[in-house]
């Protein structure tokens, strides 16, 4: 799914739009018990309630692709009889009428889930009615291309309110707080099936994390039956390690300020495209070579790949570089630089010691602009 592909899921999520149909909750203690549970049609609910229910799913489809939500798509194996992908449809199909599915739905995200407190898990059915676009790429509502039926899953720590005072009107006095259980928003969730070119695609998911850091690694490859991705600064490392080890001994600041320019040009070129610039193996290796790196480095650059990063991994150019920033560090100093003004820094041997050398014309130190006094 691309941004635009989500951005219109998410449009659902308000009282005009809503094509929820039902909604099933569980609340689960830190020992893993079922302490509550909730069947009901979702528009039966209060409309408070509902729109504190909005708030958690469009929060469960926000984020970055690439690095808070993910695409996966399921192995093959997870698509046959007791696989994944086969069971999931089983419980969109039945529109959570079956308490068996259910049950075994909530089930299997305990046994799996890894999360030491208190959670509570939320399930809802939706059927969108995806209206047609003329030629023109304007929506006809009234010439409906299919209905796209949908599972979303979202997971909620519920904690304790802060402790603190209150006022009490009944007894006109400031008093010690109540603190109540409140479902926070989501720490994980998923939305099954994925809706690409505005339509039902059965073989994959998208995978939401509030953590960029911590995918919930067992529970995506137990319960998903999916491969957990890299993490955004998982990818990054891996990268950098590509980079080292590709160029070795010959690994200058020049080619590596000149790989990261071009891949900030192409994130840039890019920002308002639906889909995030992501690289495969070959496009690394055409990013390396157009950067200048050396026909006999590249040699061993297929192994380098697949033992850095793996053999079949996608690289998000927003995980590894910052278009709005490169950095270079010494034990000493950092400093922060655009990528666009990077080649004004040079390096050069002076007086027999390693030196960077940077142009400098207003000079600020602390926000005090000061002199430089140079000796003749």
């Amino acid at each position: 799914m691309n941004k635009k592909e989500i951005a219109e899921i998410k449009k659902q999520f308000t009282p005009a739009h809503c094509s929820i149909t039902r909604i099933c909750g569980c609340y689960v203690d830190a020992e893993k018990n079922k302490k509550s549970e909730l069947k009901q049609a979702f528009l039966s609910l209060s409309e408070e309630e509902m729109f504190k229910y909005f708030e958690i799913f469009k929060k469960t489809l926000s984020g970055t692709l690439g690095k808070n939500l993910m695409n996966m798509e399921f192995p093959l194996a997870q698509e046959g009889d007791g696989g994944t992908q086969r069971f999931l449809l089983g419980l969109r199909n039945s529109r959570l009428q079956d308490q068996g599915l259910i049950d075994a739905f909530f089930d299997q995200i305990i046994e799996h889930y890894d999360y030491p407190e208190n959670y509570y898990i939320i399930l809802i059915h939706a059927a969108y009615d995806v209206p047609g676009k003329g030629s023109d790429k304007q929506e006809m509502f009234d010439a409906s291309d299919e209905v796209y039926e949908h599972l979303l899953c979202s997971i909620c720590p519920v904690n304790l309110s802060k402790a603190g005072l209150s006022y009490n009107p009944e007894t006109n006095s400031i008093e010690d707080r109540i603190r109540d259980w409140i479902v926070e928003m989501p720490e994980t969730g998923f939305l099954f099936p994925v809706f690409n070119d505005r339509s039902s695609d059965i073989h994959g998911i998208l995978y939401y994390s509030k953590n960029a850091e911590k995918l919930h690694g067992g529970f995506v490859d137990e319960f998903l039956g999916c491969t957990a991705p890299l993490s955004a600064k998982g990818q990054k490392e891996s990268f950098q390690i590509l980079i080292e080890d590709t160029l070795g001994e010959e690994c200058s600041y020049d080619t590596v300020v000149n790989i990261h320019e071009k891949l900030s040009e192409l994130v840039v070129a890019q920002k308002d495209e639906p889909d995030p610039v992501a690289l495969t193996k070959s496009e690394v290796r055409r990013l390396f070579e157009e950067s200048g790196v050396k026909n006999e480095k590249m040699e061993t650059f297929d192994r380098q790949f697949d033992a850095a990063a793996g053999e079949k991994v996608t690289l998000m150019a927003g995980n590894i570089t910052n278009p709005k920033k490169m950095e270079i560090k010494t034990p000493e100093i950092t400093i922060h630089v655009s990528p666009e003004h990077a080649q004004l820094i040079e390096t050069r041997i002076l007086e027999g010691r390693k030196c960077m050398v940077i142009p400098m014309e207003d000079v600020e130190v602390n926000g005090i602009a000061v002199r430089l006094i140079t000796e003749e």
